[in-house]
């Protein structure tokens, strides 16, 4: 399968479903992680334009670590909207990418950015079927099935799909260590241990699932994007 992967920050796929994404390219899948945004307000100290180009070389190693494709869209931090400037942004990017299911996050995750990204791809998702919807890159066939990655600290988000990540746990961890900008940023913001984090809240949906360590989703329920075969690892 084609994955895509679209987190509103270069970190954000590595907190919430990176072993899942490294699962899929163990498997033989094709990966896609994309970032919308710049990532260029995520520091105290380090100037917009030095941290962004910091954070898309960790974005670049982090998807190197499983084979993936790296993508960012360029949006500044914070700055994001549902509007047909940014809807067109995303669709061609979704239609460029030529995905049989998509992961972003979930409509009720904590951060603005995360909202709008996810309300985006939904949207986007659909209109990129539409060939008299006219953006340059020709139109994807069917409509993508969508997954909603699960919350920092599972906050709001009640699982109905779960992925045993046990043997891809360190891969994500390595992915997330990539990001050194942001295991300082998160410690000296929000007092957060990214890697006990990650190791925490893998061992809570493992508990859920009756595995060691697992990752947890929830599915778009919505006609045009329901398949009968399990699309997830």
């Amino acid at each position: 399968m084609r994955v895509l992967a679209v987190g509103a920050h270069p970190d954000d796929l590595e907190l919430l479903c990176a072993g899942t994404l490294a699962k899929y390219a163990s498997l033989g899948h094709h990966v896609t992680m994309c970032h919308a945004g710049l990532g260029d307000k995520g520091h105290f100290h380090i100037p917009n334009d030095e941290l962004s180009a910091i954070r898309r070389k960790e974005a670049l190693n982090s998807a190197e670590q499983i084979g993936a494709e790296s993508v960012c869209l360029g949006l500044p931090d914070c700055e994001m909207f549902v509007d047909r400037p940014t809807l067109v942004l995303f669709m061609d990017m979704i239609r460029t990418a030529e995905p049989d299911v998509i992961i972003t996050h979930s409509p009720t995750d904590y951060m603005p950015d995360h909202r709008v990204v996810s309300q985006l791809i939904f949207d986007a998702s659909f209109h990129s079927t539409l060939p008299n919807f006219k953006t340059g890159v020709p139109a994807n066939k069917q409509v993508t099935p969508v997954y909603y990655m699960d919350t920092i600290a599972g906050v709001d988000f009640a699982p109905t799909e779960y992925v045993d990540v046990t043997e891809h746990l360190a891969k994500k961890n390595e992915m997330m260590l990539c990001h050194q900008s942001q295991v300082v940023w998160l410690k000296e913001h929000d007092n957060l241990d990214v890697l006990e984090l990650i190791d925490t809240s893998a061992e809570f949906r493992g508990l859920q699932c009756g595995v060691p360590h697992a990752e947890a989703f929830t599915q778009a329920y919505r006609w045009t994007r329901l398949r009968a075969e399990r699309m997830l690892p």
